[in-house]
């Protein structure tokens, strides 16, 4: 639509651009979905699903099972600080290598925002590479498992939230599968350091704050997936070096490093890459099916996570694992469940017990007859 006004002293133009137009020139359909350079909406839904679920367990077993190898290379656990500095130079290298092949390369947001979601990316990713070298792998996945715990505390004592019963439900369960998984760890690990729950658990409460903060930054500035990766990374670098630097960390690990290029070096450039790769088979499994379906997958690749620890990595193992990783897959389901009430229907309490009973009426009724 054009309105123009002209006179000898003014001149007015107002455009509105048509659906074509708004959109970015590298975008041909609001639906394109563009996963490492595949056009995903080419094909139907079975197809998008298999290959997104695909994508997501290859990419992020890998990821896993890089990430405790690097831990089992023998002198390597302190330096988990410097393995997240290494992760994110690669992810620094790797959104600005995508953000080239955008032609919008503009920054949205704010620098000020950037610094915030750094630092809390750095929270999160730091603390969880740590708490490695105090935890099995196993307890460190579960325990990333149950970022609800810490998003209901804050909700309820920063928001004053009201949770309804599936939501305290659900946290109950992962309570105390934590509680049961977590002794389980500490009687039969001979590692086990209390330490590393207290780093992974400061790890998930970062992580509760930084979705929020991410999702509303993109949501007001408009900003894209690897211009958020880009900038909060290549920030969270500078942090991390400057942390290495001034506590002498940073000279102990490099001369270790060096020692050992390729177990190190190596397994983080796949490590980081893969780790890249996994998130946006994540985000597209997110667009495309929505978020019921992307948990279900990402708890399944979890638990299959857990299931190679022990496959591939010598531990001590004991059922309680089992029970208690149990207690937490059932708290998830609970808060999916109560996010998504009307889309699951449960049968009720009372409708089980009617069919009960009409189901020994029928019987009752065929033995008369």
């Amino acid at each position: 639509m054009d309105l123009k006004f002209n006179s000898s002293r003014k001149y007015v133009s107002i455009s509105v651009p048509s659906k074509s137009q708004a959109m970015s020139p590298h975008i041909k359909s609001v639906d394109d979905i563009i996963v490492l350079g595949v056009n995903l909406s080419k094909f139907n839904k079975p197809t998008q699903f298999f290959i997104c679920v695909s994508g997501v367990f290859m990419f992020y077993l890998i990821y896993g099972y890089l990430q405790e190898l690097i831990f089992s290379v023998e002198g390597f656990k302190p330096f988990g600080w410097y393995l997240t500095l290494v992760q994110f130079g690669f992810y620094s290298v790797f959104g600005l290598i995508e953000l080239q092949l955008i032609q919008d390369k503009r920054r949205r947001i704010p620098g000020k925002t950037y610094m915030i979601i750094a630092f809390l990316t750095v929270g999160t990713m730091g603390l969880s590479n740590t708490s490695l070298g105090y935890l099995n792998y196993p307890t460190q996945v579960i325990f990333k498992c149950c970022k609800l715990i810490p998003v209901m505390i804050g909700g309820v004592f920063i928001q004053g939230k009201r949770y309804n019963i599936a939501d305290v439900s659900a946290a109950m369960c992962m309570s105390l599968g934590l509680i049961w998984f977590t002794l389980a760890d500490s009687t039969i690990a001979p590692n086990f350091n209390l330490t590393g729950v207290v780093l992974i658990s400061l790890a998930l409460c970062a992580d509760a704050v930084i979705g929020n903060v991410q999702e509303k930054a993109m949501k007001l500035h408009n900003g894209s997936n690897s211009e958020m990766v880009l900038y909060s990374y290549s920030i969270g670098f500078v942090y991390i070096l400057l942390g290495l630097t001034c506590t002498s960390g940073l000279n102990p690990a490099v001369t270790f490093c060096s020692k050992h290029p390729v177990q190190t070096y190596g397994y983080a450039f796949f490590f980081s890459l893969t780790g890249y790769f996994g998130i946006s088979f994540v985000l597209a499994l997110i667009k495309i099916f929505g978020a019921l379906l992307a948990v279900t997958v990402t708890t399944g690749r979890k638990a299959m996570t857990i299931v190679l620890s022990f496959l591939f990595f010598a531990k001590p193992f004991t059922f309680q694992y089992v029970w208690s990783g149990l207690l937490v897959v059932l708290g998830i389901f609970l808060n999916v469940y109560s996010k998504n009430m009307d889309k699951i229907k449960l049968p009720s309490l009372q409708g089980l017990w009617n069919k009960t009973v009409e189901e020994r009426k029928t019987r009752t009724l065929s033995q008369t007859v």
